[in-house]
């Protein structure tokens, strides 16, 4: 159980973290006091933001004093550390927003507050205070494959019938207030985890949930666009938009919030086939997407995007009737072992370039 159940699901979280006070010199003797403990962020499988404030409900971490120089032990020993276990994926940061570290695989640390130093000759035997501030713990899901669309695209039927996820589905146009994940299982028992965040027009610029869920997307290894068939319309204050008009709107969204959004494997649902009329506006949609230049002209100025999608397949489904639902997982399976594929091979051949390279100079030195 790798994701925490979505219920009061937190993604961000601050802490007020102390480094332990120093302790105390001896003058007479020349003593050392020992320095205060650290506070340490440690990432670990299990541990989930929510977690950390049930147990610690106040957020507050401080590390031990160091002990005071005396004449049985003239070095007085270091105060204890405080760690602090975190889920994998978090970004620290302080105060003004500058990114202290992140922790993206169990057993990886992060120093947050410094142990203050024990009193010695330099400090007048005097101990200095640990170093306090709040941290800011920023939790960026790590999911295999990130369903991008906008409200009542079907997303979340889409997640239901792929996965065993059960997201709450509503009708209305703001559906997914937060996250929701679901585990895809193949038959050789491989899971794939999809991640559901609700995507609005304006959404870079932060209006609906924008940023929080765009954040969400970029730590996926791809991307999953699902669209009505039939176009897309908010309300009825809003633009109607047909499918190719809401593909390159995904697209504009995801491009202005961070380009290299764009530079993810990305597949096209092309969700509703079970409404009428919808095959005339498949193969619509499938002569638009062959050369979208030719169509760009239908368009207001300031939604077209500055590259176009990419993408590795277009599968046509319906939640209703099942219709591509096989399909689909076949493709995303596929993909992303083409992803994993790549890694490895990228990983092999920094391996044999650092082995050349050593083999070399140990040439050179003989």
């Amino acid at each position: 159980a790798l994701f925490p159940q979505y219920g009061g699901f937190i993604d961000a979280l601050r802490l007020y973290v102390r480094g332990g006070s120093g302790g105390m010199g001896y003058p007479r003797l020349g003593g050392e006091g020992g320095r205060g403990g650290d506070v340490w962020l440690v990432a670990q499988e299990r541990a989930t933001l929510k977690g950390i404030k049930q147990r610690h409900p106040h957020k507050r971490f401080v590390a031990g004093s160091g002990a005071n120089s005396s004449v049985r032990a003239l070095k007085g020993e270091k105060g204890q550390d405080c760690e602090v276990h975190v889920p994998l994926g978090v970004s620290v940061l302080c105060e003004d927003g500058k990114q202290i570290g992140e922790l993206n695989t169990a057993g990886e640390r992060c120093l947050v507050a410094r142990g203050g130093l024990g009193g010695s000759l330099a400090t007048n035997f005097l101990p200095c205070k640990g170093q306090k501030r709040i941290v800011h713990l920023d939790l960026k899901l790590i999911a295999d494959v990130g369903l991008v669309g906008f409200p009542n695209a079907g997303k979340s039927s889409l997640l239901s019938k792929v996965s065993h996820a059960k997201p709450q589905i509503a009708d209305y146009a703001f559906t997914t207030i937060k996250p929701e994940l679901g585990k895809i299982m193949y038959a050789d028992y491989k899971q794939v985890v999809a991640d559901l965040p609700g995507l609005i027009e304006g959404a870079h610029a932060n209006r609906g949930m924008g940023h929080k869920f765009l954040k969400h997307i970029e730590r996926t290894k791809q991307l999953l666009l699902v669209v009505d068939v039939s176009g897309f319309q908010l309300s009825n204050k809003t633009h109607f938009r047909t499918a190719f008009e809401t593909i390159l709107l995904l697209t504009k969204e995801l491009e202005l919030y961070k380009e290299e959004l764009l530079r993810k494997p990305a597949l096209l649902a092309i969700n509703k086939m079970d409404l009428p009329g919808s095959k005339d506006n498949l193969s619509e949609l499938m002569k638009q997407l062959q050369n979208p230049q030719d169509f760009l002209h239908l368009l207001s100025e300031e939604v077209i995007p500055e590259s176009t999608m990419k993408f590795k397949d277009i599968i046509p489904v319906s939640t209703y009737t099942g219709e591509g639902i096989e399909e689909l997982k076949t493709c995303i399976r596929k993909s992303l072992d083409e992803v994993a594929e790549k890694e490895n091979e990228d990983y092999q051949k920094k391996k044999l370039l650092l082995l050349q390279t050593s083999g070399e100079k140990l040439m050179n030195r003989g």
